[in-house]
Order: structure tokens, then C-alpha cells, then sequence
């Protein structure tokens, strides 16, 4: 670290020492409204789901809800696609810079999804342009919070998904009241346009590191190493070695996996269950819609309990084991509408009762790639767990819309998604022991200016700039 570097810190380390309180908790506060907008169009497309196929004398856009269906099955593979390359874009240049580009996408993607009028418009806008948002919005973002902690991880993380929880609950009924007494392109414009300058307000608070405001991460304790900045060939460097060593473990593997299982049940659920409460005639009259989008409220804000709960009772008993009893929970308690009668309170209580499983499913695995693989760069092995979960949501939603296009089975649908759900607690089983991390030594193959417990020496107040590096990887290395 140079002289000048250093003088930065110490005053970034004066300005953050006037806060209350340590600078990850705004690092959490600012993740958590990022997820709000990025991450909550994909929680309520039962929203949006039923205008899109209602009839156009109706107020609709009278399309094909097998296309629909496909149309939203692109936004996760695409997403699919995109969370390897945001993960690693995010390790390498930073989670600023994503922020950044995350917001301004929002803000163009939304307003155009507004102004649509042919399906292929809402393929291109929703499927593309905002899958993208969401990934760039998400991925390198959630991946970073790691660095920001040494201890109490999972308090962090539970606090960050449960904020996001209020948020998410509450976009559903607000989305479903907007278009029914606005209309569709109001409800994106005022959404888009509250979401996108959200998200650009608070760039200029979003840190990469502790070490760019002069602190340790969040309960750091003498001798722990403690992330920090390196040259520009050996943050590339260590990216590379970090990935190669991951790759060789089966929770990299298996980790995507299990996501996805669990994307595809509760994907389903919340593709469905609006349009099936309609069909249903579970409430009629005249705001069916909202009433029926409640039920994604309610699971929204039940699931706030786990997402808090799950990362940190993950910490203390074990993030397998919560991870399982979650996905049981999700799939279990679909057969309640499978079976009852279409009564609005057996749908609350299956909502309630799906909300547990469904905020505990995919919370956890900040919490469990800390325990398999210690203090690496995260992004590229978070954006492979979200692809992972994106696949799940992608192959679920288009097979669905396969057989309800074939068959107008509400009950066959239903069933996939309590199979999946059960099939990620098997997959779950087959995990390794995560009490110890599994590539402890991988730094052993970095060069001594590489390694981070070395760079920490040098980033005194009274080093001298470092020497150029000895051995450095190509300017353009990356991840392979």
C-alpha cells in the first residue's frame, strides 16, 4: 500500500469512526434496499402474471399464458447465464461499480417494461434487459457482504434478508393495487423511477472493503487475516487460484444444485399461486387480484422470520441441517392447497405455513461457503450457486407452462414443485461435513505478496510503496 493510500485510509478511518456504529451495518442497510428493487419483480410475477393473459376487453394484453409463462422462464435463464460473469466482474472491479451499473439498468429496464405493447417486447425488456439488472444487482453485491464480517456473519446476513423481506412484501399487493387503478405503465414508471434513483443515491456510500474506510471487518480479532487491497495482478491472481481449488470440492458442485431444487419448488408456487387463487374463485369481486396478491405478501412476511432465523441458527446448529428442514417445510405444506377446498383461509394458512420453508431455503449459503471455503474472493463461487437457482426457476417455470399448456393441471403443477423441494433435502444429505473448511492451504500456492496475512504487514502507516511484483499473472488473467 502506498504512502498515499494509506493517508486516504486513515482519513476514510476518521469519518467512519464518527458513526454509532461499524461501517458494515450501512453496507448491510444499503444490500438490503438493493434487494428490495432488484429481486423483488422476481418474487411477485404471480402479480403480474394475470394481466398479461386476461382478456383485452378485459383490460389485459390477451396473450398466450404458455408464452407468458415462457416469457418469464427467460428472465431466470438468462440470469442463469449472466451470475457466473456479474459474480467475477464483481471480485474483480468491486461491488461499487455493479451498483452502479445495476441502478441506471433498473431505471431503463422498468420504463420500458412499462411502454410494452408485443410479446417479444416483454421477452427482450423483462427477460434480457431486467434478468441482468437483478444479477449485476445481486450477485457480486450479496457475495461481498462476506469480506465486511469476521464474526457474527449470519446476524448480518439474517438482518439483510429480512429487510429485504418487508420490502418484497410489500411490492406485490402495491404492484397489483397500481395496475389495476393506474394501469401497467404507471405501476413501472413510479416504481422504476423510486427504485432506479433509490439504488443511484446510494453509490456513493457503497464501500468495496472495510480497508477503503480504514477499518477491520466486523468483529476482527488480532492475528485474523483481514482482506485488504492488492496489486492489480495479484487480486487477479489470487481470484484464479481461489476457483481452481474450489472446483476440486463437491459442495461447489452440489451447492448449485440443491439451489435450484429449491428455486424450482418455490418458483412455481409463486408463478401460480395468484392465477390459481383466481381460477379457484378463492376471493371474487371486484380487487380479486390484490386480494389474491396478499398471499404473497403473507408469505413474504413470514418468510422474514426465517430469513432472519436461518443464517444465524446456521452458525450455531449447522447450515445443512436448517437448510433441509427448510426444503421439507416448502414442499410439505403445498398438498394443503393441492387437496382443500378453495377456502380463503386454508390459502392464508398455506401461505403462513409455506413462508417458513420458503425464507429458510436459500438464505444460508453466504453462511455455508464461509464454512467450506473460508475468507476467498465469493463472487465467482456465489454466481455459480445463482445459476444454479436461476436454472431451477427457469426449467421449472417453462416445464410448467409445458403442462399447463398440454394438460390445464393445476394439481400436476403443484406437484412438481412439492418434488423438487423434497429432491434438494436428498441432495442436501450427500453435502460434506461443513464443521471445517475444506481448501485451508489454498494461498499456499500464491506468491508470499499474494497472501493475505503478507499484505496485511505491509499496510502499516509507515510502509514504503511495495516493490513491483516478482511473479504476476497476465493483466488480463481471469478465472480458469
Amino acid at each position: 500500500m502506498s504512502t498515499e493510500n494509506v493517508e486516504q485510509a486513515l482519513q476514510a478511518r476518521g469519518l467512519a469512526a464518527r458513526l454509532p456504529f461499524h461501517y458494515s451495518w450501512i453496507i448491510i442497510a444499503i444490500l438490503a434496499t438493493v434487494q428490495i428493487f432488484a429481486s423483488s419483480i422476481s418474487m411477485a410475477l404471480g402479480i403480474i402474471l394475470p394481466p398479461l393473459t386476461q382478456p383485452v376487453s378485459e383490460g389485459g394484453f390477451g396473450w398466450n399464458q404458455s408464452l407468458v409463462t415462457l416469457g418469464m422462464a427467460s428472465y431466470y435463464g438468462f440470469g442463469a447465464l449472466y451470475a457466473p460473469v456479474t459474480g467475477w466482474l464483481g471480485d474483480r472491479f468491486g461491488a461499487r461499480p455493479m451498483l452502479l451499473a445495476a441502478a441506471v439498468l433498473y431505471l431503463v429496464s422498468m420504463l420500458l417494461l412499462g411502454r410494452i405493447s408485443e410479446l417479444w417486447q416483454f421477452f427482450l425488456y423483462f427477460g434480457v434487459l431486467l434478468s441482468l439488472t437483478q444479477s449485476m444487482g445481486m450477485v457480486p453485491l450479496m457475495a461481498s457482504v462476506s469480506g465486511w464480517f469476521r464474526r457474527r456473519l449470519g446476524l448480518g446476513i439474517g438482518i439483510l434478508w429480512a429487510a429485504g423481506g418487508i420490502g418484497t412484501a410489500a411490492f406485490a399487493p402495491l404492484a397489483g393495487y397500481l395496475i389495476e387503478t393506474l394501469g401497467w405503465y404507471e405501476n413501472f414508471l413510479y416504481i422504476g423511477i423510486v427504485g432506479g434513483l433509490s439504488m443511484l443515491a446510494l453509490v456513493p456510500f457503497m464501500k468495496n472493503r472495510p480497508a477503503e474506510v480504514g477499518l477491520e471487518p466486523y468483529g476482527a480479532r488480532p492475528g485474523d487475516s483481514v482482506s485488504t487491497r492488492l496489486a492489480k495482478g495479484y487480486e487477479q491472481l489470487r481470484i484464479k487460484v481461489f476457483n481452481q481449488h474450489i472446483r476440486r470440492t463437491r459442495p461447489f458442485w452440489n451447492l448449485p444444485l440443491i439451489h435450484g431444487l429449491g428455486c424450482a419448488g418455490h418458483g412455481i408456487v409463486l408463478i401460480y399461486l395468484v392465477k390459481y387463487a383466481i381460477d379457484m374463485e378463492v376471493f371474487t369481486g371486484a380487487n380479486s387480484l390484490a386480494l389474491s396478491g396478499l398471499l404473497l405478501t403473507i408469505i413474504s412476511l413470514v418468510s422474514i422470520i426465517s430469513r432472519f432465523g436461518t443464517p444465524v441458527l446456521a452458525e450455531i446448529y449447522g447450515t445443512r441441517k436448517m437448510m433441509a428442514i427448510s426444503l421439507a417445510i416448502q414442499g410439505l405444506t403445498v398438498p394443503i392447497i393441492m387437496f382443500g377446498p378453495a377456502e380463503p383461509w386454508l390459502f392464508f394458512l398455506f401461505a403462513f405455513s409455506f413462508g417458513i420453508g420458503f425464507g429458510g431455503e436459500w438464505t444460508g449459503y453466504l453462511i455455508i461457503n464461509r464454512q467450506y471455503f473460508g475468507d476467498g474472493p465469493m463472487g465467482t463461487v456465489y454466481g455459480w450457486q445463482t445459476t444454479g437457482a436461476l436454472m431451477g426457476h427457469f426449467i421449472a417455470t417453462a416445464l410448467a407452462g409445458l403442462i399447463m399448456y398440454t394438460t390445464g393441471s393445476y394439481l400436476a403443477v403443484l406437484s412438481l414443485s412439492m418434488a423438487y423441494s423434497l429432491g434438494g433435502v436428498l441432495v442436501i444429505a450427500l453435502l460434506d461435513n461443513n464443521s471445517q473448511v475444506l481448501i485451508p492451504d489454498w494461498e499456499s500456492e500464491l506468491p508470499e505478496e499474494a497472501r493475505m496475512n503478507a499484505a496485511l504487514s505491509r499496510a502499516a502507516p509507515s510502509t514504503v510503496p511495495a516493490p513491483a511484483p516478482a511473479i504476476a499473472p497476465a493483466a488480463g488473467g481471469g478465472n480458469d
